[in-house]
């Protein structure tokens, strides 16, 4: 399978491109900075210049052409204000959305974060504020696509760079609590899989670090 993963150079889209090229997926990494692609042909993917929040729906329907899969794992990323918050995060993700449509694209991964629908605390910091805003409405808007788009939507606890265990908890809803990235990228190459990526279509996903071997877990979670 071709897959486009948006934020391709990201910790979790370089594991997830490693995970898909060893399997003889032709993963394709959307970057925003030329430096990064020598990074990106070192995971066994195809870098593809994209800036989220520059391109139009009809640049980025072009570079996603012809792919069977595409992942929204961009975000803005620490030491960034709450307006990238907005401007990578939901409408980076909608654009996203726009192109895979224009293109054709049905399957659409999402990588969320966890208790978003709650919305921030009271008193939580702006910056952060903005970011679960972001990705609430990003998932609000995915939600009401499934006449066009094959959506699932994989929503992680705090991320951790620590070595990934492959063992998680993974289902509609869970406690809150870690979750390495490697792990995350390991449950969303198993959600780009068939069966599970067929019948994970139209989830909602909650990931944390877990017991339960990532295949066992995706295969339970999506049943």
């Amino acid at each position: 399978m071709r897959i486009v993963i948006a934020g391709g150079h990201g910790k979790i889209a370089l594991r997830l491109e490693r995970l898909l090229s060893a399997r003889g997926d032709t993963p394709v990494a959307l970057i925003r900075d030329p430096a990064h692609a020598d990074d990106v042909r070192a995971a066994g993917a195809e870098p593809v210049l994209a800036d989220l929040e520059k391109a139009t729906v009809t640049e980025l329907s072009e570079k996603v052409m012809d792919a069977d899969a595409v992942v929204f794992a961009a975000g803005a990323g620490p030491g960034s204000g709450a307006e990238r918050k907005d401007t990578v995060d939901r409408a980076g993700a909608v654009l996203l959305a726009d192109a895979a449509s224009l293109a054709g694209v049905r399957r659409y991964v999402m990588v969320s974060a966890i208790g978003v629908d709650e919305g921030p605390a009271p008193g939580s910091d702006p910056v952060w504020a903005a970011y679960v805003e972001a990705k609430r409405a990003a998932d609000a808007d995915l939600r009401e696509r499934s006449e066009v788009l094959d959506w699932t939507i994989l929503r992680p606890g705090r991320l951790t760079d620590g070595p990934g265990s492959g063992r998680v908890r993974l289902a509609s809803s869970v406690e809150k609590a870690e979750v390495p990235r490697d792990d995350v990228a390991e449950v969303l190459a198993a959600l780009l899989a068939e069966p599970a990526s067929t019948a994970a279509i139209g989830r909602v996903l909650e990931l944390v670090g877990g017991d339960e071997p990532v295949d066992e877990a995706v295969e339970a979670a999506v049943a």
